[in-house]
């Protein structure tokens, strides 16, 4: 299975990995079939995304995705968040295997799960803005 270098820089070396121990929003997803478990920790000011971190546990592509899709929400605003498909996330990355595919869509799901406890945090039905949060059940979905 041939990756990236994007992908490899990505699972060698993450961006934004740990914890904020007082984050406004934490979101957790997971396949419990392939153990690829992602969490995501924001930080919001403003209606920006001001910080995100994440813990991955799982594949050197879940690892990967979760660390670009950090990049790619840090500093924009929550409706840019919001917007971010697993498809830009494989972009970024330069694509991914099919078989890894799984990896991108649970790294939106993670920023979404994350939104959705922003909001609920602060009293806002997320159903409406975020929609459902679904967690991957096959791990080779398309």
């Amino acid at each position: 299975m041939a990756y990236s270098e994007k992908v490899m820089d990505h699972f060698a070396n993450p961006r934004n990995v740990g914890e904020i121990p007082d984050a406004d929003g934490i979101g957790e997803v997971g396949n419990s079939k392939c153990g690829d478990i992602m969490k995501m920790y924001i930080k919001v000011k403003d209606n920006t995304i001001v910080d995100v971190k994440f813990k991955t546990f799982g594949c050197g592509a879940a690892i990967a995705t979760s660390s670009m899709a950090t990049e790619l929400i840090k500093g924009k605003s929550i409706d840019d968040a919001l917007k971010l498909t697993n498809k830009a996330v494989m972009e970024a990355l330069d694509g991914l295997p099919p078989v890894k595919v799984h990896c991108s869509v649970l790294a939106e799901q993670a920023i979404k799960a994350a939104l959705a406890d922003y909001y609920k945090r602060n009293g806002i039905d997320p159903t409406p803005i975020v929609g459902e949060i679904g967690d991957c059940d096959d791990c080779h979905c398309h």
